[in-house]
């Protein structure tokens, strides 16, 4: 479906309205008279005829664009919502029209309502197994002259309802489609020129898909069940990571953090990556390929679990986790106080997260190696965390180098000092 972009015909809403219905019945008719090449055909036209609509009223190049947009989006929903329309003209058109109706998000507030109903209906009338690729076809080809951080929204409260709609195979089709919407929003989030609006809309939407799959665990057995709570404890990880990066948003942090003791979450195992690890072997197991499907981010979203916690009692209360208990066993527990640092490289090498909180996660590690160290060590063996430790030392070098915050250059430079300490004791 190539076909040269079909262009608006004047500004009048009459004329627009008058070709979309020109193009719904060409597309009707063909695809019910079964002929493919013409339905083809007919389909690729709507599809560029839409295409102009959404792009002019994006752009705001002529007058009434935007009226035109809702007009055109809200004669497509009342097309596909009509009795008289069958379910071969909504499979063949639900493959193009989802990503064309989400292209009008970003026009208005109200366009943004009807292309949810759009995605809505079509996850209604047609199989939730055939949506779910559909959608995240969508979600991973954005067109460069829509606005991402709105366009992407209809699309994953789609899989929100995908989601909820499926009858087997849960874990394994989840599995496919939230390694998609990470991969979309860490490239919106890590993007400057958003509003807060457009972003606090988007997030939203990730919290209430993440809490979708949390419904759908509810209605499994044991061992889908144990595989599905693992995926959303490594998607809430990701997604905190986002929105740390992304706005500092402690509502949706805390939302997040609500979700993680589901997933059978203990704030020590995400600071020693021990609940990572086995979280990742469980959905992961031993494929590479996998493994290479899910971000980084999970790491990071699992040392800021411990810095959100140390920045805001509520977090640790939604998380459930002691954070007293935390900071004293690492304290304590000389293998474990080095997995814990080897576990903050993550914050402290992030070129994207605010600086407050490496200066929480400075203070952090000042207090887990406070005290006489070199009498705890006993005779723990931790050779094997020495490059972790060593990325440590080497991304706190940078904070000292970097960093505008005379008392957080002060504290790091310290605190290099004590894991450079650990480092050079270790036999």
């Amino acid at each position: 479906m190539s076909a040269e972009k079909t262009p608006i015909d004047g500004s009048s809403s009459a004329n627009t309205l008058l070709q979309l219905h020109q193009l719904l019945t060409s597309c009707s008719k063909s695809i019910s008279g079964g002929n493919f090449s013409q339905s083809q055909t007919s389909v690729s036209k709507l599809i560029n005829f839409l295409d102009s609509v959404s792009d002019a009223s994006i752009s705001e190049l002529e007058p009434g664009a935007k009226e035109n947009a809702f007009k055109i989006l809200s004669g497509i929903y009342e097309f596909l919502c009509s009795p008289s329309l069958n379910q071969e003209n909504i499979d063949a058109l639900s493959f193009e029209l989802p990503k064309s109706a989400s292209k009008f998000a970003g026009v208005s507030p109200q366009c943004l309502e009807i292309s949810d109903n759009i995605i809505h209906r079509f996850i209604e009338k047609c199989s939730p197994r055939d949506m779910l690729p559909i959608l995240c076809e969508a979600l991973d080809s954005p067109n460069k002259t829509v606005q991402a951080a709105t366009y992407v929204c209809p699309l994953i409260s789609g899989l929100s309802d995908v989601f909820i709609s499926l009858q087997r195979r849960h874990f394994e089709q989840i599995k496919v489609a939230v390694p998609v919407v990470v991969k979309v929003v860490k490239a919106i989030s890590t993007e400057s020129d958003y509003e807060d609006t457009e972003l606090e809309t988007l997030f939203e939407r990730i919290v209430v898909n993440a809490l979708s799959i949390q419904t759908v665990c509810r209605k499994l057995e044991d061992g889908e069940n144990e595989k599905l709570r693992a995926l959303l404890g490594l998607y809430v990880l990701q997604i905190l990571a986002l929105v740390s990066v992304s706005r500092n948003y402690l509502h949706f942090a805390l939302r997040l953090a609500s979700i993680l003791p589901y997933s059978g979450i203990s704030g020590l195992g995400l600071i020693t990556g021990y609940s990572v690890d086995t979280m990742s072997h469980i959905v992961i197991g031993e494929d590479e390929e996998d493994c290479s499907s899910f971000s980084s981010h999970i790491y990071l979203g699992a040392s800021l679990s411990v810095v959100w916690a140390q920045k805001h009692d509520e977090f640790a209360q939604a998380a459930k986790f002691d954070f007293g208990a935390i900071k004293t066993e690492l304290q304590n527990n000389p293998t474990k106080r080095w997995q814990a640092v080897g576990m903050l490289k993550h914050v402290f090498a992030s070129i994207d997260l605010p600086w407050e909180f490496k200066r929480y996660t400075v203070d952090f590690l000042l207090y887990i190696t406070s005290g006489d160290i070199s009498n705890k060590l006993g005779h723990n063996d931790c050779s094997l965390y020495m490059t972790s430790l060593f990325s440590s030392l080497q991304a706190l070098t940078m904070i000292i180098i970097y960093a505008s915050d005379t008392v957080l250059r002060k504290n790091a430079f310290e605190a290099l000092k004590r894991v450079r300490f650990l480092y050079i004791i270790v036999p």
